[in-house]
């Protein structure tokens, strides 16, 4: 989530200094040019609920004319999930209909020990105090396409697995060395902080920053529009300081490090380092994520994750 701009520029991203204001496929304004504080390039929701519609804009390519999904209500996790499906693209439905699975019905004695998957060198990275891990396992090491799934250690010590959802991640895939604009998203294990959006709270146990800021416009890798990615975000504690907005662009690794990643609502395509998943699904885990149990994010290719 760096702040390069698409090739083509019809993403609009700050850079150097407007670099503090964060996210991977945004566009940031400042609140003088929106007095009302609702001007990004959406449709009204009455009028995007029926298609998605692309056309030539001459040397601009493919603009989008239609929204990929809407949150139908800031609480609405089911019609959330239902405008995520009406528009998924053939690829993705399959990826989706591959991990969206419910999550076992296991006994405390049959729960594993060791979130599966994890290998030594990844668990040792994973606090002691941690009882919520979200971990996002990519397809391969250079794919775009990621398997999301919420972990919670019980009180004797296992690990209970939530449900399975499909995610995106960076255009390139993944790297233990993200740099800024590489299009790869950062492997590791990260602490989870800090919340925000351009909705109001739906919730959130985590401190949730609202704001007209989190918008970003234009269109992904794909074509499709980009209008709600920020509706709702968590930040991903790479290159930033924990406890402050998403927002915020203090960047203790330096800017050549690249910065702004953050989980957020998917826009049915790759992102420049973030992991995106649904409306429906990011509401749930900011009601589900707790301070007090010290979640992180463990975040990388199936292959990285398993040394």
């Amino acid at each position: 989530m760096t702040a390069a701009a698409l090739p083509d520029k019809v993403l609009t991203e700050p850079r150097d200094d407007d670099d503090r204001d964060g996210g991977d496929d945004r566009e940031v304004r400042d609140e003088a040019d929106d007095p009302n504080g609702r001007g990004r390039h959406r449709r009204p929701r009455r009028t995007r609920r029926r298609t998605a519609a692309f056309a030539a804009a001459g040397a601009l390519g493919l603009v989008a004319l239609g929204a990929g999904y809407a949150v139908a209500g800031r609480h609405s996790g089911d019609a959330a999930s239902a405008k995520d499906a009406e528009h998924t693209p053939p690829d993705q439905a399959s990826h989706a209909a591959s991990v969206a699975q419910p999550a076992p019905a296991h006994t405390n004695d049959a729960l594993p020990t060791v979130i599966p998957g994890i290998g030594p060198k990844t668990l040792a990275a994973i606090p002691a105090t941690t009882r919520q891990v979200l971990v996002a396992s990519g397809r391969s090491a250079n794919s775009s396409l990621t398997t999301v799934t919420l972990w919670s250690r019980t009180d004797d010590g296992h690990w209970k697995a939530g449900q399975a959802w499909p995610a995106h991640n960076a255009l390139h895939g993944w790297t233990r060395d993200h740099q800024a604009g590489d299009l790869h998203s950062p492997i590791g294990v990260f602490t989870l902080s800090d919340a925000g959006g351009f909705e109001s709270d739906p919730g959130s146990a985590l401190p949730y920053h609202h704001s007209s800021k989190f918008r970003a416009g234009g269109v992904g890798f794909d074509g499709e529009p980009l209008d709600e990615a920020f509706d709702y975000v968590i930040a991903i504690d790479y290159n930033r300081v924990p406890g402050t907005s998403p927002l915020d662009g203090t960047q203790p690794l330096g800017p050549s490090r690249g910065g702004g990643i953050w989980v957020h609502v998917d826009h049915g395509g790759p992102t420049h380092g973030c992991v995106s998943i649904s409306a429906a699904h990011m509401v749930q885990l900011l009601r589900t994520l707790r301070p007090a149990d010290h979640p992180v994010i463990v975040m990388g290719d199936s292959a990285a994750l398993a040394t």
